[in-house]
């Protein structure tokens, strides 16, 4: 066996201290980053005070206020009134806002509210943006309460203190939730949005944890520059290259379609009760609401002084926090610290040679063979979230997005370190422990080089460690006479590793959940193998090399199942942390049954007293989207929805579509694939949709309107290639109370955040 790479007097000794400093150095910086700042009281009134916020909070977010509700109304008119009391000229753009996706155009009434204060010398618009109306399924503190609270206070400290050089606008758009809706009639409609400016969007997907800047315009430096000062900077550049390949999107994705440069901020953490009956003031992070506020009024004053016209970049910056401070470069430095990585650890290769510690040989294939534990990590990660849902079916509802997932976390670490030591321990018996060392550092280096061709933001969470890993490395190989010099430099160097690579599965769960199990483990894998040096000091002399290959796999397994039985012993679900359940009442008007349908896996035994089956002969045609399951419901007295040809022209027909019971929302499911769609309602212009692609697992095209009129909407579609289909119209209202035979949830249980679920929907079938 050749010699290991670090060696010491007392080595298991000395590598269980390095070991303890390298998890030091993670917990300090998962602590220090996810700390943001002590709420203010209310008698602070040079400084945002969260406690000052939460008096709006309280008056518009104690209950749900979907699209066109009544508590939407209620919400829009308390703003109204208080940004008039506080000096700003109040204005509500009244349209229709329009989205399309996969197969669906979505339209919808909206009312967004638009406060203006102008400056004294402008030389363009602030604008700070959040939505006021929530899901239908939660009050929504969080999402958006929160951010519209702290836009409040801002507002009112701003025009308090006067003197403002810029224009500053205060938007707060409806709709949001059913497809970013106003800020979408705001981007096409409005005069200030043809102006442009810079925006600052806020937004939540969680209860708690620090406000994050999470994603950019393009050519972002100057503005990160600004953010950077912030009393609290949180964020990195690796969030907004991630969000930029996801679907996801909020406001800020149409405003900046619109020409809006600006940021974009929320906070992750307690996301189990993201967009749920959760989403409560009491299960607010007073500090999250801080968080947000302070950032805020320090951005907002900062760009009210700021000559707009000179904020323009042509580059984007990195930017991330380091022990404690904001670190920010040009991207243009990106490219050269990667390919210094690379350059580093190619050193250390040329030393290892010239020491005999491994041959090139051997150096290839360790490196090689490291694609083995990551792709272990991730497929046993990823599985491992398979079972989980097996083992709680409850889970399939959560989206990943678990009350206390911190057990399986530790598994995923579990896992990863399962992994690397079950290909460490045969690669180091016929290559010797410094190959599968040198050849691990390629990895992180190889993809700091593919991240800053591809996602520059993100290149320095695998360069940074590479190189600073790789000069630890080439410390450690020195001949300095002090013992304990090479332990000592090598954990210097895999510190930074700890700091930038060790949170990442922690973070990957907070923001995305367990689904995304195989990148979190194989992100902790990537991580312990950069520091096997330190692990060969605990692991015993060949003389025990066959049985430590077959006992430490083994142990590290046997601690993986036990994390995971903690865990389910730990996550149960009661009234404080609540399961969802899916459960909709459907009545076909075209044959009078009515029908309880549930999208859950496994229904809760609460929704198994409505559902029995999983038949669907009793529905429309084309109501159902994926597997349901179904009960017998008792029949209401209640007319289906009006669907009327107006006019015909081939494959492009224009139907009159109303609700007779005045529902809030229709829904039409069209047999055949839609490619255009116009919405016109009387005192609005025409909207008109693409459409490409097709809705999955239902009939492939769907047309949303949200906010109905009372009088009904004009449907024009298109269905290329076709001029005769069916189409299912159903008109929606929220909540089951008033359906016959509905028994309210047990206290830990709360309705899922499925689109179509909480609603009593009445569906009508015609022919085209």
């Amino acid at each position: 066996m050749r010699a290991r790479l670090i060696e010491s007097p007392h080595r298991v000794a000395a590598g269980l201290v390095a070991l303890l400093v390298l998890t030091a150095a993670m917990a300090a910086t998962v602590i220090v980053d996810g700390r943001g700042p002590r709420p203010v009281a209310v008698t602070a009134t040079d400084r945002f005070s969260a406690e000052r916020a939460l008096t709006h909070l309280q008056r518009f977010a104690t209950e749900p206020r979907p699209l066109g509700s009544p508590a939407s109304d209620r919400a829009r008119e308390y703003l109204t009134g208080e940004l008039e009391s506080a000096g700003f000229s109040v204005q509500t753009q009244r349209g229709v806002g329009a989205r399309a996706s996969q197969g669906l155009a979505t339209f919808g009434r909206v009312d967004n509210v638009i406060a203006t204060l102008p400056g004294r010398a402008s030389t363009g618009t602030v604008l700070l943006a959040a939505h006021y109306d929530s899901a239908a399924t939660g009050p929504g503190a969080s999402d958006d309460g929160a951010a519209v609270a702290a836009i409040m206070e801002v507002g009112r400290m701003i025009a308090r203190q006067g003197d403002q050089r810029n224009d500053l606008v205060l938007l707060f758009t409806d709709g949001e939730e059913d497809g970013l809706l106003g800020a979408e009639a705001f981007a096409r409609e409005h005069p200030l949005a043809r102006a442009g400016g810079v925006v600052l969007n806020w937004e939540a997907r969680g209860v708690g944890g620090p406000s994050l800047m999470f994603e950019t315009s393009v050519d972002n430096a100057a503005l990160v520059s600004l953010f950077a000062a912030v009393p609290h900077p949180r964020g990195d550049s690796s969030l907004v290259e991630v969000y930029r390949t996801m679907p996801n999107s909020t406001d800020f994705t149409a405003l900046s379609k619109a020409g809006f440069t600006g940021l974009n901020f929320a906070y992750i953490e307690n996301s189990s009760y993201y967009h749920t009956a959760g989403d409560t003031i009491g299960n607010l992070d007073r500090g999250s609401l801080q968080h947000h506020g302070e950032n805020m009024l320090h951005l907002a004053r900062a760009l009210g002084t700021a000559d707009l016209a000179e904020l323009g970049s042509d580059h984007d910056a990195t930017y991330f926090r380091l022990a404690g401070t904001m670190i920010t470069y040009s991207n243009a430095l990106v490219l050269p610290i990667a390919l210094l990585a690379v350059v580093a650890v190619g050193a250390v290769v040329v030393l290892a040679r010239r020491r005999g510690s491994a041959g090139s040989g051997q150096l290839l294939l360790a490196a090689a063979s490291v694609a083995v534990p990551l792709g272990a990590a991730a497929l046993l990660g990823q599985g491992m979230w398979s079972v989980l849902q097996w083992l709680r079916p409850e889970y399939q509802q959560m989206g990943g997005l678990l009350h206390r997932p911190q057990g399986y976390h530790w598994a995923l670490v579990a896992l990863a370190v399962t992994s690397v030591l079950g290909w460490y321990l045969p690669a180091r018996r016929r290559l010797g422990p410094a190959a599968p060392a040198i050849g691990a550092l390629a990895w992180p280096a190889g993809l700091g080089v593919v991240c800053a061709v591809v996602a520059p933001g993100a290149s320095f969470l695998f360069a940074l460690p590479a190189l600073f890993g790789a000069l630890g490395m080439l410390a450690a190989l020195l001949p300095v006479r002090w013992s304990l010099w090479p332990v000592t430099v090598f954990t210097l160097g895999a510190s930074v590793a700890a700091a930038l690579l060790g949170p990442l599965s922690g973070n990957l769960i907070d923001g995305v959940g367990l689904t995304s199990g195989g990148a979190a483990a194989a992100g902790a894998a990537l991580f312990v193998v950069m520091v096997l040096p330190l692990i060969e000091l605990l692991l015993p002399g060949p003389a025990a090399r066959r049985r430590v290959t077959v006992a430490v796999p083994v142990t590290a397994a046997a601690v993986w199942a036990l994390l995971i039985a903690a865990g389910t012993v730990v996550d149960t679900f009661d009234a404080r942390h609540p399961a969802r359940a899916h459960l909709a009442y459907v009545l076909n008007a075209d044959t009078g049954s009515a029908s309880w349908v549930s999208g859950d896996t496994e229904p809760s035994g609460w929704t198994r007293t409505f559902v029995d089956s999983t038949d669907i002969a009793r529905l429309s045609p084309g109501y159902a989207r994926g597997a349901v399951w179904t009960g017998p419901a008792e029949p209401m007295a209640l007319d289906g929805p009006v669907v009327e040809v107006l006019h015909r022209d081939g494959d492009t027909v224009t139907v009159h579509v109303a609700s007779r019971r005045a529902a809030s929302g229709l829904v039409l499911r069209v047999d055949h694939r839609i490619d255009r769609v116009v919405a016109a309602v009387a005192g609005a212009a025409p909207v008109e949709l693409a459409v490409t692609g097709e809705r999955a697992d239902t009939w492939p095209g769907e047309i949303r309107f949200r906010d109905l009129p009372p009088d009904g909407v004009d449907i024009t579609v298109r269905t290329p290639g076709t001029d005769r289909v069916r189409v299912t119209a159903a008109d929606e209202t929220h909540g089951l109370a008033a359906a016959p035979g509905f028994r309210s949830r047990p206290d830990d249980l709360v309705p899922s955040i499925r689109e179509d679920g909480e609603r009593i929907v009445v569906t009508r079938t015609v022919e085209l």
